[in-house]
C-alpha cells in the first residue's frame, strides 16, 4: 500500500510539474487510450515471416513466382469474403445518400445537409441520417422520379426501379507514394509545395455487374443467377461477385468512412484505412502459419481422410458438384485454416491491391512486399492487371494453391471474383496492450 501511494504521489507531482510549466518531459497528458479490439467479422493475423512462392512443382511452367523469404506486419483480415448482403449495405447507403441530397436540395424538411459553425459539411456523408426517406410519399416520388429511377421507356413490365447506373460513390484519395518521391518534394520558388497535386477525386459506379454470369459463360444456362444472385435473400450469405477492382477499392473507402465517422462521434481513436490485402499478406494469411504447405489446410491433398473435398473448386475431370457446389456456395461452408479464415482456397478468387508483374518477386522488397501502380483509363492494358489469389469454383486444384498467382484487369468484373478487406494493426502484437 505504501508503494502504491508513493508512485501515485510521484505521478501527481510530475503531472503538476508538466501542467504548470516546470520543464519536466512527461508527454502530452489526457490523451485518448488506445485499446485495440478486433473489428467485427475480422480475425487477427500476427506478424511473421514465411517463404513466399511455390510450395510444389510449377506444373504449367508459368514462371511468375519464385521462392522468397518475406516478412509481414500484423493486420486484421475478414474471416470470409464480402457477401452479397454486406455489399448491399454499401449500395443502399449510396442510394440513400443520393436521395437525401436530392431531397435536401429540393427543400424537403429533414433532408437538409448539415454544416458546422464554420460552414463545413458534417461527416459521415453530410447527411441527416436520422430522417427516413418516405419512398411512397407522392411529393418525394415526384422529386426522385427523374433523378434516380429508370425512364418509362426503359422499364420492364412497367416496373418502377432505381437506375443502378446512377449509384456512384465519390471519394478523395491522396497519392502518398507520389508525394514521397524526392522530385515531388522539392520546393518551388515560393518555398512551399502545394499538396493539392497529390489529391485525386474519384467517382465509381458501384453496382455489381449481374450480367457477368452470362457474358463469362456464353453457352451455359446462367440466366437464373443473373436474375437472382445479388437480389434474392437465398444468396445473402454468398460471396459478392461481378465486382471489378475499382469497385472493391471504393467499398474499402466507404467502410473506412463509415467506421471512423462513428468513432469520431464517440470521441474514440480512429482505425487505419480498410483496404485490399497485398498479395504477400494474402498468401501469408492463407497459409495459416504452415510454411511450405500448398493449401490452406496443409497438404498435399484436396480431400480429408474421409475422402471429402476441402474446398469448392473444379475437382477430378471437371465434376463441379463433387465438392458440394456447382458454382459458388455460402461463405464458411468449409473448415477455416489455422488463423480462422474461411475459403482462402476456392469458392471465389479474390482481388488484392497489387499490380500483376511476372518479375515482381525479383525486385519487390522482402518486408511487406508490395508492388502497386495506379493505372489511368488511358494507360496500356498491361498496366491494368491486378493480382487475384485463391482460385474459384471454376478452377482446377492448381489455381487454389496458396502460392498460385493470376490476374484480371482492374476494370473487368467476373462471376468468379470477389474480395475481402484487411486493416493494419497499430503495434507489434495485441499482447503489448494487455
Amino acid at each position: 500500500m505504501k508503494k502504491i501511494l508513493f508512485f501515485g504521489l510521484i505521478i501527481t507531482i510530475l503531472s503538476s510539474c508538466g501542467n504548470s510549466g516546470n520543464g519536466e518531459l512527461i508527454g502530452i497528458q489526457d490523451r485518448a487510450i488506445w485499446q485495440p479490439m478486433d473489428p467485427y467479422g475480422m480475425v487477427f493475423i500476427p506478424q511473421g515471416s514465411f517463404v513466399m512462392g511455390p510450395s510444389d512443382q510449377d506444373v504449367p511452367f508459368a514462371n511468375v513466382t519464385a521462392a522468397k523469404m518475406v516478412s509481414v506486419g500484423a493486420f486484421y483480415m475478414d474471416e470470409t469474403e464480402i457477401t452479397n448482403n454486406e455489399y448491399r449495405q454499401f449500395t443502399n447507403w449510396v442510394r440513400d445518400s443520393i436521395a437525401h441530397r436530392i431531397l435536401g436540395d429540393a427543400g424537403i424538411e429533414g433532408h437538409l445537409i448539415e454544416e458546422d459553425e464554420y460552414g463545413n459539411f458534417i461527416e459521415p456523408a453530410l447527411i441527416n441520417w436520422k430522417e427516413k426517406i418516405r419512398w411512397d410519399d407522392i411529393e418525394v416520388r415526384e422529386i426522385l422520379e427523374e433523378e434516380m429511377y429508370l425512364p418509362e421507356h426503359e422499364r420492364f413490365n412497367r416496373m418502377r426501379e432505381i437506375d443502378t447506373r446512377k449509384l456512384i460513390y465519390a471519394y478523395q484519395e491522396m497519392d502518398l507514394k507520389k508525394a514521397a518521391q524526392k522530385a515531388n518534394r522539392e520546393n518551388d520558388a515560393t518555398g512551399k509545395r502545394d499538396r493539392s497535386v497529390f489529391l485525386k477525386d474519384v467517382e465509381v459506379s458501384i453496382f455489381p455487374d449481374t450480367l457477368a454470369w452470362m457474358h463469362d459463360y456464353t453457352y451455359s444456362f446462367n440466366e437464373p443467377m443473373t436474375d437472382e444472385y445479388f437480389w434474392h435473400p437465398a444468396f445473402d450469405d454468398y460471396p459478392v461477385v461481378g465486382i471489378n477492382w475499382n469497385q472493391a477499392v471504393a467499398f474499402t473507402k466507404w467502410r473506412t468512412q463509415m467506421m471512423n465517422s462513428f468513432l469520431r462521434r464517440n470521441n474514440e481513436p480512429t482505425l487505419p484505412d480498410f483496404r485490399l490485402p497485398t498479395e504477400s499478406e494474402w498468401e501469408y494469411a492463407a497459409r495459416g502459419g504452415m510454411d511450405l504447405s500448398p493449401y490452406p489446410w496443409g497438404g498435399p491433398y484436396t480431400r480429408n481422410h474421409k475422402g471429402c473435398f476441402l474446398a469448392n473448386f473444379k475437382p477430378l475431370r471437371g465434376n463441379y458438384t463433387a465438392d458440394g457446389g456447382l458454382r459458388s456456395v455460402k461463405v464458411a461452408s468449409y473448415n477455416p485454416n489455422a488463423y480462422g479464415l474461411y475459403d482462402m482456397a476456392g469458392n471465389v478468387s479474390e482481388w488484392t491491391s497489387n499490380t500483376f508483374d511476372e518479375s515482381a518477386f525479383s525486385y519487390a522488397h522482402d518486408m511487406n512486399m508490395d508492388y502497386t501502380l495506379t493505372a489511368e483509363d488511358s494507360d496500356s492494358e498491361v498496366l491494368k492487371r491486378k493480382v487475384i489469389r485463391g482460385g474459384s469454383w471454376k478452377d482446377i486444384s492448381y489455381f487454389i494453391q496458396t502460392s498460385t498467382r493470376d490476374f484480371e484487369y482492374q476494370d473487368t468484373a467476373k462471376c468468379y471474383i470477389g474480395f475481402r478487406c484487411t486493416v493494419d494493426f497499430l503495434g507489434r502484437d495485441k499482447q503489448d496492450f494487455e
